[in-house]
């Protein structure tokens, strides 16, 4: 790994540990204090007289703004830094999947826990995909394998325009990857197919095979 690439890896890996104390401070203060206000709220409507049912329906608008802040609130901390992705990346991954907007089936096999990371940079990169899969409005398949100490992930989007996704601006996706060894490759198949491949040794074992093709474009 060239020094420049051990610079890359070690800023990639200090925003992802940023995004993760964002979201914690997020979690334990603002939604925190949304959640009080709702409470209060609701102890606040139970004390209104029976005769005042403008001040009832006014309280109750009330919860509900507060509440609909609370959802909004955590889908920005998920968006930040998913908490769920600190117990793992499959069910972080199933998580954005569920929420991507159009049909996402994730398959995953023998996949262990690997540092921080390289699970965060493996999570980030398929949520980019997905965003992307989400213009096209097609379905996609997620699959999620370890393999050689490589943590490898494949995309399969169906009835998807090839030439598209080669002219799409992948450079985020391709970047994280390379900086840690990694890299990425927009191939056709019966659909198209989108696969990335991260190595999980450490920096100086790592075993990359040549030539890295670090540019879907």
């Amino acid at each position: 790994m060239s020094s420049a690439d051990a610079r890359a890896m070690r800023v990639i890996t200090a925003a992802d540990d940023q995004r993760r104390l964002t979201e914690r401070e997020l979690h334990d203060g603002v939604m925190q204090q949304l959640v009080a206000l709702c409470v209060n709220l609701q102890l606040a409507g139970e004390l209104v007289p029976d005769d005042s049912p403008e001040l009832t329906e006014l309280l109750a608008e009330m919860v509900r703004n507060a509440h609909e802040a609370l959802d909004e609130m955590r889908r920005l901390a998920w968006r930040v830094y998913p908490s769920l992705l600190d117990c793992g990346l499959e069910d972080a991954l199933r998580t954005a999947a569920a929420d991507a907007g159009i049909p996402v089936r994730v398959e995953t096999a023998a996949v262990g826990r690997c540092a921080p990371a390289i699970e965060a940079s493996v999570y980030f990169c398929c949520v980019e995909l997905l965003r992307h899969a989400v213009d096209d409005g097609h379905a996609a398949t997620v699959r999620l394998w370890s393999e050689h100490e490589l943590l490898r992930f494949e995309m399969t989007l169906e009835s998807a325009d090839l030439e598209l996704w080669r002219a799409r601006d992948l450079s985020s996706v391709s970047d994280r990857l390379g900086s840690f060894g990694g890299w990425l490759v927009v191939e056709p198949d019966r659909d198209v197919r989108i696969s990335g491949a991260i190595p999980t040794a450490t920096a100086d074992q790592a075993v990359i095979p040549e030539p890295w093709p670090t540019s879907a474009r």
